[in-house]
């Protein structure tokens, strides 16, 4: 994994995706299938949260947040009306635990920090959802020096996902800005307009 020694000296402005790059994605979400679970346990009482837990935990691993609603209530007779109330918890759960940084994140994130660069997230999917894990993450004390920014609500009115915004925002250049992600589509962005990017991993 990317250490900060990796990275180029001169750049003072580092850019992360949340999802995959900070946090495991799995970890908000099998919390909130979790909570799902014991839900529909308490209101229908069958089935027993721990089966649904059983079957979500071996489906998630081959095929992710794909139709798994569907596959759910297939196999345990869950009525579709509860749907409404899983997409709710994705959007706004109060987990039991913590989101943990991976740990090599961790340590870049605070070499950065202690090296006075600049840190900004900008983050894909619903901005409600991805300020829940944010708001739910346990930052170690770094989270004063992020800049969040989300996706969604830049896209539509600035081009390349809104990083004209944010470099306009916090009058940067472009040779100062670094992206790190994972995703394809950040690497495709950043090459178009003319930012370096860094795989995380």
């Amino acid at each position: 994994m990317l250490s900060y020694h990796d990275l180029p000296s001169h750049k003072t402005v580092f850019i992360f995706e949340l999802d995959q790059v900070l946090i495991p994605q799995k970890d908000y979400d099998l919390q909130v299938y979790y909570l799902f679970a014991n839900f529909i346990e308490y209101l229908e009482t069958f089935p027993l949260a721990t089966d649904i837990i059983a079957f979500i935990k071996i489906r998630y691993e081959a095929h992710g947040n794909s139709n798994m609603f569907s596959e759910v209530s297939q196999a345990f007779g869950i009525d579709k009306k509860y749907q409404e109330n899983l997409e709710l918890l994705f959007t706004n759960a109060k987990l039991p635990l913590k989101l943990l940084l991976y740990k090599q994140a961790l340590k870049l994130l605070q070499e950065l920090v202690v090296n006075k660069k600049h840190v900004f997230i900008l983050t894909a999917g619903n901005p409600l959802q991805q300020l829940n894990k944010i708001t739910q993450t346990e930052w170690n004390g770094l989270d004063k020096y992020l800049k969040v920014y989300f996706k969604e609500e830049l896209s539509a009115q600035f081009p390349y996902l809104g990083l004209s915004f944010i470099l306009e925002e916090n009058k940067l250049v472009k040779d100062d800005v670094v992206i790190v992600s994972n995703l394809e589509s950040d690497k495709l962005i950043a090459v178009d307009f003319g930012i370096d990017f860094i795989a995380l991993t």
